[in-house]
């Protein structure tokens, strides 16, 4: 089993930052890809930005050029540095992570698992 623990939300002015960050933790043999998705009220949940384990990141087309992934492998955690925050950036920033998990017997299983959410609120 893994929890990912997301910290970093809260209330920003237009124009302003924010940092999140999500540490897994648990059974964690590695990590293929982790990464951010966003909730609005009212709307589906959609990709943010998101970063294999070597690298790779894929970014929405709202946030490029002013989001940036990263992680920390040897600290099991992803961050997402946001700027220029947008009042249509207000949703519940959710962490996910794609965890190959062993057991014994080098039994071993890839599960998919998201954090609870951390709310980002951009008054307008």
């Amino acid at each position: 089993q893994v929890l990912l623990m997301e910290s970093g939300g809260g209330l920003v002015e237009a124009g302003g930052s924010l940092r999140l960050s999500c540490e897994a933790i648990g059974n964690i043999f590695s990590i293929n890809s982790m990464g951010w998705y966003r909730q609005a009220p009212g709307k589906q949940r959609d990709l943010v930005a998101n970063m294999t384990a070597g690298g790779l990141t894929q970014y929405a087309d709202s946030v490029k050029g002013r989001f940036t992934i990263s992680r920390d492998n040897t600290k099991n955690t992803v961050y997402l540095q946001m700027s220029s925050l947008k009042p249509e950036d207000t949703a519940v920033y959710h962490c996910n992570a794609d965890v190959v998990e062993r057991y014994a017997g080098d039994y071993y299983t890839t599960n998919d698992y998201w954090g609870q959410g951390t709310q980002v609120t951009v008054p307008s």
